[in-house]
């Protein structure tokens, strides 16, 4: 009866991992919960379709050390013919009363922030991905130099139905 029930859960687990969606995901842990501004994580990955549709996400998981309810951070795309793309974006992390934002019961929240809708590549081969945080204190130019809170960073490209 053991075995049965072992079996069905693992079945569950695969199906319930199956994306097909999904055409890269991959996540960086950041040592100690901390994520020193000099620290751009960075993730390569192949485009073989260059005609379909999809979005790109920036995956992060914080935790109850997090300290602000929003975050910016410095992107670059690099792509095979040596173009590159940098963004500044902000992020909401808390709601107005500081409740985390995303997903999860435990002190770990999933946030599946949009970093691209709806965009081709514009060709084949393989590109680079870079982020880091820029995040500073109010009325201070110097950035924080390590930003506590942050667990994992991610990257996730979707392709589009």
């Amino acid at each position: 009866m053991r075995s049965k029930i072992g079996i069905i859960f693992l079945v569950a687990m695969l199906l319930a991992s199956c994306d097909s969606n999904s055409e890269f995901d991959n996540y960086i842990a950041l040592p100690k919960s901390s994520w020193n501004k000099k620290n751009a994580i960075q993730f390569t990955f192949p485009i073989n379709d260059s005609i379909g549709k999809k979005n790109l996400f920036i995956n992060l998981r914080n935790n109850k050390d997090y300290a602000y309810s929003n975050l910016f951070l410095i992107t670059q795309m690099n792509f095979p013919d040596g173009q590159i793309i940098i963004d500044t974006l902000e992020y909401d992390m808390a709601d107005v009363t500081g409740k985390f934002l995303g997903q999860g019961f435990t002190d770990i929240k999933e946030n599946k922030l949009f970093y691209k809708e709806n965009i081709t590549f514009p060709r084949k081969g393989e590109y680079t991905f870079k982020v880091r945080q820029a995040m500073r204190k109010n009325g201070e130019l110097e950035g924080i130099e390590e930003l506590e809170g942050i667990t994992h960073v991610g990257f996730r490209i979707e392709k589009i139905k």
